[in-house]
């Protein structure tokens, strides 16, 4: 029993992965893909549609908006991966030996993490457990968790407690990400929780930096996490099309890729 219900969590993510990067899947094909009947891939898309993953066709399912829900940990870090390698490389090279800095619970700050471990002496602030477990045998480092309530599904501590630890102190950066970036609305987040705790860390810091994959362009998410004015600099892992650089030099916000 054990052993069937780890597989059908892998079929299920797996599926997911296929959803968000070909936007479309079909019952008949999976059913062959994974050796099982149609009746059981239909009652995961079921789940992935009550999750608001996905919406389901006749014949299959297509990729729901995920701008409006907060995607597991386990499939957020298998998602645009060589984007968000990119991203972090370009954040390595800002990032300097001794630096105070915040990440947030975001997938790509994850990568940031990997990217830095070379540096010394840096002090990390951060709301995810991910990468409290990633940074925990560096040495030279410290490491400080903001302490808050879990959100299982993103592993990341939210809420007021991990809110007032941010607000106590004072870092060279904070590096955030976002679900949505649009030009009229700004930067925004699916959840209330996530997004205070992304706004606490840039009062908090001297260069505030938005790390975003170009997917993320256009869109726009629930919840506002503050306006591209109040930012120093996106990092992004390609040329965003031309009114996005204009509109960052317009601002006066630093646009790296």
């Amino acid at each position: 029993m054990g052993v069937y219900a780890v597989l059908a969590i892998e079929r299920k993510n797996e599926i997911l992965t296929k959803l968000r990067n070909e936007q479309r899947v079909l019952v008949s094909e999976l059913a062959v893909r994974y050796g099982v009947t149609e009746e059981t891939i239909r009652r995961d898309l079921d789940k992935l549609e009550r999750e608001g993953y996905a919406t389901k066709t006749y014949g299959g399912a297509i990729w729901a908006d995920s701008t409006r829900t907060d995607l597991s940990y386990t499939i957020r870090n298998k998602t645009n991966v060589e984007a968000k390698r990119t991203i972090a490389q370009n954040l390595a090279r800002i990032i300097r030996d001794g630096d105070h800095i915040m990440l947030d619970d975001s997938s790509t700050s994850l990568f940031v993490a990997k990217a830095i471990r070379d540096k010394k002496g840096i002090t990390v602030i951060t709301n995810s457990v991910e990468i409290i477990m990633e940074l925990s045998d560096v040495q030279g480092w410290n490491i400080l968790s903001t302490g808050g309530m879990l959100k299982y599904e993103s592993l990341a501590l939210v809420g007021g407690q991990a809110e007032q630890m941010i607000r106590k102190y004072h870092v060279d950066r904070a590096i955030i990400s976002c679900k949505g970036a649009d030009l009229q609305n700004g930067v925004t987040d699916s959840s209330d929780f996530h997004s205070q705790v992304k706004r606490a860390m840039m009062e908090s810091a001297r260069q505030k930096i938005l790390a975003v994959d170009s997917s993320k362009f256009d869109r726009t998410s629930f919840v506002k996490i503050g306006d591209f004015r109040e930012l120093d600099a996106v990092v992004t892992e390609k040329a965003p099309p031309k009114e996005w650089l204009d509109f960052f030099e317009s601002i006066s916000v630093d646009c790296i890729y």
